[in-house]
């Protein structure tokens, strides 16, 4: 890559913003450029990279690849981060946008002063529930995921599913420092209970 990387970050959520509009990355194998980026004792370090695309829909398309090299829908703090680059580095000077990502049409709105983005505002649709929409095997199909046992690493969790571009599997604690996050996200990202795996935990 010849025109560089930026790494940003919404809330803690950390990407790899490569302009994909200004550099060729074809010779890229795309899944394994982000989980060499993404690593964070030998790369730069992050949740994965996103990609900055023209688009024939909207302004630009966004792509989102995971640090394990899985291609995500959606992100809405890396939508955000993805606003405020395109504006920073002068790829746009409106302050509403279109954005087409896999999981839609993304518009964020762009608060701006001084030549820099503010805040960003994105309207990130209705939420889905349906184990069909999340996706999620098991019956009924069309009803929520609400208190679902699952048996991560030898420990039994009550899960609440749901997606906003990305399925999302959600475990209530009462301690959240005290969790450990790192051990129980991944095992339940990988679950058979999910064929559209859970990129997050909470």
């Amino acid at each position: 890559m010849t025109g560089g990387v930026h790494q940003l970050h919404g809330l803690g959520n950390d990407y790899i913003y490569v302009n994909a509009i200004t550099q060729d990355l074809a010779a890229f194998d795309l899944p394994l450029l982000a989980q060499a980026l993404s690593d964070r004792h030998f790369g730069i370090g992050g949740d994965g990279i996103i990609l900055i695309l023209p688009s024939t829909r909207a302004d630009f398309r966004m792509r989102i690849f995971n640090s394990d090299g899985s291609e995500a829908e959606m992100c809405g703090n890396g939508v955000r981060a993805f606003a405020k680059y395109v504006y920073e580095h002068g790829l746009t000077q409106r302050d509403e946008l279109e954005i087409e990502t896999d999981a839609g049409i993304i518009k964020p709105v762009l608060t701006v002063a001084g030549g820099k983005v503010g805040t960003v505002r994105v309207n990130m649709g209705r939420p889905r529930l349906s184990r069909e929409q999340i996706p999620m095997l098991g019956e009924p199909r069309d009803q929520p995921v609400l208190e679902q046992p699952l048996e991560v690493n030898g420990q039994r969790f009550d899960i609440t599913c749901v997606s906003m571009g990305n399925p999302h599997c959600v475990i209530y604690v009462d301690d959240v420092e005290g969790f450990p996050v790192t051990e129980i996200g991944p095992g339940s990202s990988i679950t058979r209970a999910s064929p559209g795996a859970p990129t997050s935990s909470s």
